[in-house]
């Protein structure tokens, strides 16, 4: 008789692939050395003590071990887990360390191309453009390169998955992933475009004219 149906659990590693298992009442067969695992919303090994007193409520000669430890403690000793947060780490320094240059570039790129177009914004401030005119269009070619990027980045994700999929679990293509990517990009671009933008919309029109 089958009782129940649970979800699949990793059961013979972190990375090797989910073995088939029943589970079967203790009653019925309990070899030595069984584990006991507790869910709790507290410190597990606040509950240790109560733990055992349940045990012993139920078999009085039933001998519990010392060794108990947290599961969380237990997966971060296994090499697996080692590994893959090692890799994890590194992928992390590497999309810093790439989001860093990318903020640098964006902001040396569009402050070059305000002081190109001085002219140009002097010309619209004389002509009675006002400050969020000028904002909207420093702001508007930045979205136009910040938005390729993005876009180009979105295809590179979807060709390139299958790759990184060999060194690190997970899935590229989740939701949730590639919208707090893009949002975190947009933020970046934004406060890289914000010194120059402001430093357009302050164009003395006079001076402006006056620069070759």
């Amino acid at each position: 008789m089958i009782v129940g149906v649970v979800a699949d659990a990793r059961n013979d590693g972190l990375r090797n692939p989910v073995k088939p298992a029943v589970f079967i009442p203790y009653t019925l067969s309990m070899s030595q050395g069984t584990q006991i695992l507790a869910r709790s919303d507290v410190p597990p090994m606040t509950l240790v003590h109560a733990i055992g007193k349940q045990v012993n409520a139920v078999n009085a000669e039933q001998q519990i071990y010392d060794n108990v430890e947290e599961l969380s403690l237990w997966i971060a000793e296994e090499p697996e887990w080692q590994q893959d947060h090692l890799v994890s780490w590194i992928f992390g320094l590497f999309a810093s360390l790439g989001l860093a240059l990318a903020a640098v570039g964006l902001y040396s790129v569009v402050s070059y191309t305000v002081a190109q177009r001085t002219n140009e914004f002097g010309i619209r401030v004389a002509l009675g453009a006002g400050r969020a005119h000028v904002l909207r269009i420093v702001f508007a070619s930045t979205l136009v390169s910040v938005g390729g990027g993005v876009l180009c980045g979105l295809v590179l994700i979807g060709g390139l998955n299958k790759i990184l999929a060999r060194w690190a679990d997970g899935n590229a293509h989740d939701p949730m992933v590639l919208t707090a990517g893009t949002l975190l990009l947009g933020l970046v671009a934004g406060i890289a475009c914000a010194i120059p933008a402001q430093r357009a919309s302050r164009v003395d029109p006079i001076t402006a004219l006056r620069c070759d």
